[in-house]
């Protein structure tokens, strides 16, 4: 469920630093910067619906894709502004994996145990309407990339996207980059970074999702 994106770059603003790979330590920062990219996400708003106490359940969803990358080793990159500031961040799935920590699972029981029984039957009818377009070959899958409203327009998601691209490109046990948008408008976008599209579904009458894959170049080869 990537982050949608307005306009181009613009040369009047700084260049983004560098890609880091944050430690658990930064977590929260980047659950703090994935909150405010997702807020009115049509993801966020299907599953957790409308209320008062929305941005607290918001921060529990997120909280647990965070807490899932990091028990499961996966990579959380984050991308700073000028001033050393947090600006975007990615969370990406590793194409080789063990099995999950039983930790996981209980912090995911707990988590739907506080959002309860209807948001995790939505939330499971948009996961199996992803699943449909599962790609049999081991892979990296961008799980959600984000930027800070304040920071959009400044290019902090781009280098966060070549990053996870030369990730797999280098990685022999990876074929490409997997993801999923809910937002027409990316499709596009994500085709100029060499992305096809793989299928898509409506999820509601609210909701729809376009899952896309991007090879990598030696995908297919030797």
């Amino acid at each position: 469920m990537p982050e949608r994106r307005r306009g181009a770059d613009r040369g009047a603003n700084p260049g983004p630093m560098p890609v880091t790979t944050l430690s658990p330590a930064r977590a929260d920062a980047a659950l703090t910067v994935l909150c405010e990219a997702f807020h009115d996400y049509p993801v966020m708003r299907f599953v957790l619906g409308a209320g008062p106490d929305y941005d607290r359940r918001l921060r529990t969803l997120i909280g647990f894709f965070v807490t899932a990358r990091i028990l499961r080793e996966d990579l959380i990159l984050g991308c700073t502004d000028n001033r050393g500031d947090l600006a975007a961040v990615a969370l990406v799935t590793l194409p080789v994996r063990g099995d999950p920590p039983e930790a996981l699972a209980v912090r995911r029981e707990a988590v739907w145990q506080e959002l309860g029984s209807a948001e995790r039957t939505r939330y499971e009818a948009f996961g199996a309407a992803a699943q449909e377009f599962h790609i049999g070959a081991p892979h990296h899958h961008l799980n959600m990339i984000g930027v800070r409203p304040s920071h959009l327009g400044r290019g902090h998601a781009n280098p966060l996207l070549h990053q996870v691209h030369a990730l797999a490109d280098q990685d022999p046990n990876s074929c490409g980059v997997s993801l999923s948008t809910e937002s027409e408008r990316n499709v596009k976008l994500y085709e100029h970074f060499g992305y096809h599209r793989l299928g898509y579904a409506r999820v509601a009458a609210e909701l729809e999702t376009w899952a896309m894959f991007r090879p990598s170049p030696s995908a297919g080869r030797g």
